[in-house]
């Protein structure tokens, strides 16, 4: 059996596939965030339906719907413990439109379904605010918009393109409101979140590293920050953005030093800076963290609008709020730093301290290193030579796939494996360092970047996150070393990353694929999301009260915003209407009356020419005069009549049409013409 074609099926079932389609677009993007049951039970739903359109089946019965309902409630509260909150609320309501999709009988439940589908497609803005986001969105607003426009057509079969081409030109037409209330509205922040579950981030950082139970690391391309420098960059090897500082071991996990501690044994940060600043301006993307990632070292607080940061005694600077939307800051910072107390302090003691019963070849291998007479009398520095040296001649490897580590992380690196990220390296290296009586800790943040080809800034991605070391040197207070880089020079001394291995659809997609060519389209692509950044997210109430300033404003505020809001709006009104004012001066009345008349004959399904004079009209609506007199229709005769009294007042004698009489008939005409019966 031949199945019929989209273009051939009924009105009906193609304007409901239509938006079928469009509801599942719009659905697409959020079946990421919410439960995978209730990702299937839309999907199911949405198949249902239009399986049903098809063949123009009935529709299930109430009982159906409710039991749905109940079972969408019972999942939700199941998932979530509750229906209200962020997460909840965006579920149900995926579900709830799912279902009005298998009530869809009239026009009246299409708007809702409409409706809906507009408050729902703004719902992904909770979870994501980049470009690719509002792109979909964008073509989703189309999809609905085509499909309201279609719904007013209820005449015929007006093909989709000319509904399409309608929903354009309106989304057009309201593009210049939509940029004005960009623009001048005033901005609130945050903007897209609710209280309590705002986000829910992603990053390559932690309060914590655990050491072993990831047995393969998948590397995460996503943004973390952008960052513009001021003249020439640093070095690639220079670029350590100084995060979150780890320095309790409990036998598997690294975590920062408890709050709770004497102020004794709390170290000053006693930053000392040198040498030519850096001055450099960072996008930092939603994460969920209240960290602010600058370059090592930054003694004074950076500069951002509306949030104030603190910096810890470990040179971390953060925040009293985690970033929950795009924020950017302006900083200064020095590559050549000292830091820490320059003799033995007794808080020095913290970063000796290890847990019981873990990792006993490396303090043997720490023991037997000390009673080596070529080491007698070292010094915290040589033992750090000592080490690193070890790394580099002992056939150690840098992995993204290591395997599971056991319970004495450290001795499988140095004895067994030899390989590991830098996380097991960083770890390792510390624990041997504590072992040998030097004081070490762990930095986590972000190492390098990738210096975009298009436009002067550089991308941080979560795959250039990185776990660092320090150690405490006599004289010169805590100092970097990063023992990756000893096992893996091009992990941090050049733009070189491991990369994992691809799958087989992979290779059999991108094997071909020239990389240069890649890395000049993600170029570009960083190059276009970095201008939505700063032209769009972070367009914020500060650039807003730039701009007033920029056009004369001498303090401006949020008050000001409003009233040069009201002011544009009230003048392009008033224009507006002056326009339509005189545009209807300089139509002729009598012409405008009988297009009006033309309109509303044609809304009645009538084929008639655009440019039919009235006896035209007339003559078309009695059709053949023998069976107009044997049944004669009162609403065709009324009609007419109509027609040809008007056609009369546009013969009328000279000079008539510019006396009061012409103007009172026209009236009358107008008058009648609202009151006309459709014709049969």
């Amino acid at each position: 059996m031949k199945l019929p074609t989209l273009s051939h099926l009924p009105r009906d079932t193609r304007d409901t596939l239509f938006v079928l389609a469009v509801i599942a677009w719009v659905l697409a993007p959020l079946s990421l965030q919410v439960p995978l049951w209730c990702s299937a039970m839309s999907a199911a739903l949405i198949v249902w339906r239009g399986v049903l359109a098809w063949r123009s089946q009935p529709l299930p019965s109430r009982w159906w719907l409710l039991g749905l309902l109940l079972l969408s409630l019972v999942g939700t509260l199941i998932s979530f413990k509750t229906i209200l909150g962020r997460d909840a609320g965006v579920t149900l309501v995926v579900l709830l439109l799912a279902l009005k999709t298998l009530e869809l009988r009239a026009r009246r439940d299409a708007f809702v379904v409409f409706f809906l589908g507009f408050f729902l497609m703004l719902t992904n803005f909770f979870y994501s605010q980049s470009l690719l986001s509002a792109a979909a969105v964008l073509v989703g607003l189309l999809g609905l918009l085509t499909a309201l426009v279609n719904a007013h057509m209820p005449v015929g079969k007006p093909p989709l393109w000319q509904a399409a081409r309608m929903a354009g030109a309106m989304a057009l037409l309201g593009a210049p409101i939509m940029v004005l209330l960009f623009v001048l509205f005033p901005r609130v922040a945050p903007l897209w979140g609710l209280p309590s579950d705002a986000m829910s981030g992603r990053s390559g950082l932690s309060t914590s590293m655990t050491v072993g139970n990831i047995a393969s690391l998948a590397l995460d391309g996503s943004v973390a920050m952008r960052v513009r420098f001021e003249g020439a960059a640093p070095a690639q090897s220079a670029l350590y953005f100084r995060g979150p500082v780890l320095s309790h071991f409990d036998g598997r996990s690294w975590q920062a030093r408890p709050s709770g501690l004497p102020n004794r044994l709390r170290l000053p940060a006693d930053l000392q800076v040198a040498g030519e600043p850096v001055r450099y301006q960072v996008t930092l993307e939603p994460n969920k963290l209240p960290w602010l990632l600058a370059l090592d070292a930054t003694p004074q607080a950076p500069v951002l609008a509306g949030k104030t940061a603190r910096m810890t005694r470990e040179l971390q600077w953060v925040l009293d709020q985690p970033v929950t939307e795009l924020l950017r800051f302006d900083a200064v910072s020095y590559p050549s730093f000292q830091h820490g107390p320059l003799t033995r302090a007794p808080g020095l003691e913290e970063y000796l301290t290890l847990p019981k019963g873990y990792n006993p070849r490396t303090l043997a291998l720490a023991a037997e290193l000390q009673r080596d007479a070529r080491y007698a009398g070292a010094d915290n520095a040589q033992w750090v030579a000592v080490v690193m040296a070890r790394l580099r001649s002992g056939g150690y490897r840098y992995t993204l796939e290591p395997g599971v580590y056991g319970q004495h992380s450290a001795d499988e690196f140095w004895f067994d494996r030899k390989l590991g990220f830098c996380e097991h390296i960083a770890s390792s290296f510390v624990i041997l360092m504590r072992a040998l009586n030097v004081p070490a800790r762990i930095i986590t943040g972000y190492q390098g970047g990738e210096k975009n080809a298009l436009e002067d800034f550089w991308t941080v991605r979560q795959s250039d996150a990185h776990a660092w070391t320090e150690v405490w040197l006599p004289g010169q207070g805590w100092q970097r070393v990063d023992p990756t880089s000893a096992v893996a020079p091009a992990r941090t001394g050049t733009l070189a990353r491991l990369t994992p291995p691809r799958g087989l659809i992979a290779n059999a997609i991108f094997g071909n694929v020239n990389p240069a060519l890649a890395l000049n389209l993600r170029a570009a692509w960083d190059a276009v999301n970095n201008r939505w950044n700063q032209w769009v997210l972070n367009y914020s109430q500060t650039r807003q009260l730039d701009l007033l300033k920029n056009i004369g404003f001498k303090e401006p505020d949020w008050q000001d915003l409003i009233y040069l809001l009201c002011a544009i709006v009230v003048t392009a009104s008033l224009l507006g209407a002056a326009w339509s004012a005189w545009e209807r001066h300089q139509q002729d009345p009598w012409l405008r009356l009988l297009h009006r008349a033309l309109r509303k004959l044609k809304a009645t399904g009538m084929a008639l020419g655009a440019n039919s004079t009235p006896r035209q009209l007339a003559q078309q609506l009695q059709g053949d005069a023998a069976q107009a007199a044997r049944q004669p229709d009162p609403a065709r005769q009324a009609w007419h009549d109509w027609l040809i009294r008007l056609e009369a007042l546009r013969y009328a004698p000279a000079g008539a049409g510019h006396t009061s009489s012409f103007k009172r008939q026209l009236a009358t005409l107008q008058s009648e013409l609202k009151h006309l019966p459709n014709p049969q």
